[in-house]
């Protein structure tokens, strides 16, 4: 049953929300969102090293087998998406993406945001990616931009999905998210990516970490977690 609420994930490549925000996807879907991910590249060039390694083969095959794989982990998670063709190593967002991105803003409205970290010393794509959401989300609250008296504006709150080296990114998670009801399904969703075999289980033991660390904080029995670091004070009436 829908809830009327929405939330909205900005991703560099396909991959990166089924490992990093699998969880929130199928659970805020489970519970009545609309999901919707912005996938901004097919992570053609450097995210498909198992497609590049069998030879003989073509960018445009190579793309074509990462959109699929991308539209069944994004339905197997009960979401959309929506892929922007932005290119991968090197990643190059243009003025006509950005404009669709604000467009999505202000349909979707959504209840909150899920990006990539700040920094990534590794992947550039990943803050880059970032950037790019952050300016939609920012431009998207301009009356000026595009202007309606009638549209009405709001400043989702914005979640940084854990990256691959946390420590290396400046990365300090503030939230951890129990993903267990939805685990199975975002597991599910792990074994559609076969261009990206060699992190199933990396991406697990990710998940059992940090379901160890957010029983510890919470005191609440819990089994796999997801990790996510909030850019804007959350707004309370109380501290308990």
């Amino acid at each position: 049953m829908s809830t009327g609420k929405t939330g909205l994930v900005v991703t560099a490549h396909p991959g990166d929300f089924v490992w990093r925000a699998g969880g929130a996807i199928a659970l805020h879907a489970r519970k009545g969102y609309r999901m919707k991910i912005v996938c901004l590249s097919f992570g053609e060039r450097g995210e498909s090293q198992f497609a590049w390694k069998k030879g003989d083969v073509s960018l445009a095959e190579v793309k074509g087998q990462r959109q699929e794989e991308a539209q069944r982990a994004a339905e197997t998670l009960g979401a959309e998406i929506e892929f922007f063709d932005a290119g991968d190593y090197p990643l190059h967002t243009t003025p006509e993406m950005l404009d669709r991105l604000v467009d999505i803003h202000r349909e979707l409205k959504p209840s909150f945001v899920l990006t990539h970290s700040l920094e990534d010393p590794y992947n550039v794509d990943h803050p880059e990616a970032t950037r790019f959401a952050q300016e939609a989300r920012i431009i998207a609250q301009a009356a000026g931009h595009k202007p309606n008296p009638d549209l009405s504006y709001n400043a989702p709150p914005v979640f940084l999905f854990e990256p691959h080296q946390p420590e290396q990114c400046n990365y300090k998670p503030n939230v951890i998210l129990n993903i267990d009801d939805v685990w199975e399904t975002k597991r599910k969703a792990f074994e559609i990516l076969a261009a990206q075999k060699h992190l199933w289980e990396y991406y697990t033991r990710v998940a059992l970490n940090r379901g160890v660390q957010g029983g510890r904080n919470s005191g609440r029995a819990m089994t796999y977690g997801e990790a996510y670091q909030r850019i804007f004070p959350q707004i309370v009436e109380e501290l308990a």
